[in-house]
Formats: structure tokens, sequence, C-alpha cells
């Protein structure tokens, strides 16, 4: 049985959430869909896709944008820690 992943998104995302361009949000929610259905490995089919360390994870959401998610083996919960500009990344 495959059970689903619960992605939890970091209040510091939600509070400037709004600000992001349209474009960026809406691929944010087809990323927290993936993530949900498909757990951490999911972010694949984004750009720029990769691991960051053994728990973290990035892709590009546009050009300019990323997210970065963390997970633990045996655990179902993703926290997508980081949702905003290249330059900012926490990388």
């Amino acid at each position: 049985m495959h059970m689903n992943h619960v992605v939890t998104v970091k209040k510091s995302i939600l509070k400037r959430f709004d600000r992001l361009p349209e474009n960026v949000q809406e691929r944010f929610y087809a990323l927290v869909r993936l993530l949900e259905a498909g757990g951490p490995s999911a972010g694949h089919v984004f750009q720029n896709y990769g691991k960051l360390s053994e728990t973290e994870y990035h892709c590009h959401l546009t050009r300019s944008y990323v997210a970065c998610w963390r997970h633990e083996k045996k655990n179902i919960t993703i926290e997508v820690y980081y949702a905003g500009s290249r330059e900012n990344a926490p990388y």
C-alpha cells in the first residue's frame, strides 16, 4: 500500500507567498501536490532538481525562483522550508 506524504509549508513562506509572481505560485502548488503523491523525489519533474544533502532537496520553479524541502527517511512528512528567489536560496 502506498501512503501519501504530508507536506507542511513554513509560516515564513506563507507570510510572503502573495508577493511571488502568479506563475511561481501555481508551480509551487503543483510541486506540493507532486510531493504529497510521490514523495520527496517527485520534484524531479522540475528544472534543476537535486539533492542538497541526505535529507534536503531543491528545484527551480522558474529560472529565477526555487523551492527547497526536507524529508527524513521513514517519515511521511515533507517540510517545504524555502520558496523564493534563487539569489536568496539557503544553499
